[in-house]
């Protein structure tokens, strides 16, 4: 959260120019989405939906970037038009011309320690924990531990990707970290017995969302319904049976580097992750951005009382209304 809000001048002014920006010298029908991730097992139901709107003659074009930050710097400067992510703090801030319209993923995460090290929550107090990155959903959950549990962490580490993160814990370079399930399956296979979950109650919110200009929304509002219609067709599809993943993946060809041991892991993955209910079938509501504020205000990600924030200056619902009339639900 610290870099966006830091940066929040410079982005003020590229924010201004977003809208003249927006789709100059573009297709019509193309979204260039940017993530704030490298492209991995969790982001298959995105990259499938992602096909499918191709296949509809919307050009969706990704690009990987090393942070959300970075990725919400390419979509309030005009480079990108889309990003995934919860950029509450950059909205809140910066008045970035910015709203998120689709709700990707809830926060399902499991904080693991080293037993070797670590114990229980006291014991880290003033140590190191590994996390996504700057103003993720990961960081957001552990500033929100800190305050129930009573401690202060010395500093936080940033290691984008969860299998990432759990490797580097197998290995050694962190001692404490938060990982998904899927991570977490990895830890329990490979640990020996020496990783404890801790315990963690009351988060419920949003982890990643779909965000976009305010002009690039309405300017370019057929090719976007068709993307959310396409996430939602994907999603329940996935919600319903999750070895569709493992089919789809295969007709759109993606992710055809992915190491050997985590083309076992997709499968499992999606299972444990429709189970945890992590990808939402309706793509959002006034409900979970209620949970959002009360979660993001506690944690830190977001300044004021929750009672007071308004919903129209973080999301709008429009092409999620239009999406779901044409998929019925």
């Amino acid at each position: 959260m610290s870099s966006l809000i830091k940066g929040a001048t410079r982005f003020a002014a590229a924010a201004a120019l977003t809208v003249a920006m927006s789709g100059v010298a573009l297709a019509k029908d193309t979204i260039r989405v940017a993530f704030g991730d490298i492209a991995s097992v969790e982001s298959l139901n995105l990259l499938i939906a992602f096909e499918r709107a191709k296949e509809r003659g919307v050009d969706v074009q990704s690009t990987f970037f090393k942070s959300e930050d970075l990725a919400a710097q390419a979509v309030v400067g005009g480079q990108a038009d889309v990003g995934i992510g919860t950029p509450y703090a950059l909205m809140q801030k910066v008045k970035a011309p910015i709203r998120m319209f689709y709700q990707i993923s809830n926060l399902r995460f499991y904080p693991v320690v080293n037993t070797e090290f670590y114990k229980d929550w006291k014991d880290l107090d003033g140590q190191e924990f590994a996390v996504h990155s700057r103003g993720s959903g990961t960081e957001a959950i552990m500033n929100l531990m800190q305050q129930k549990h009573g401690i202060k962490f010395a500093r936080y580490s940033y290691v984008p990707g969860a299998e990432v993160r759990a490797g580097a814990l197998l290995q050694g370079n962190v001692k404490a970290t938060i990982v998904d399930s899927g991570a977490l399956r990895m830890i329990e296979e490979k640990g020996g017995g020496k990783y404890k979950v801790l315990n963690m109650e009351g988060v419920n919110a949003t982890d990643e969302a779909l965000y976009a200009n305010t002009d690039f929304l309405k300017k370019n509002a057929k090719a976007v319904t068709i993307l959310v219609e396409e996430l939602l067709k994907t999603q329940r599809e996935i919600n319903k049976d999750p070895k569709t993943v493992v089919a789809l993946r295969e007709k759109y060809k993606l992710l055809p580097d992915l190491p050997k041991d985590l083309n076992a892991e997709v499968e499992p993955y999606f299972a444990d992750a429709v189970k945890a209910k992590l990808y939402p079938d309706d793509g959002g509501s006034a409900a979970a951005v209620k949970s959002d504020f009360d979660f993001y205000t506690v944690s830190g990600q977001l300044q004021g009382d929750a009672g007071t924030l308004k919903e129209a200056d973080f999301w709008t619902f429009e092409p999620l209304d239009n999406a779901r009339k044409a998929v019925q639900g």
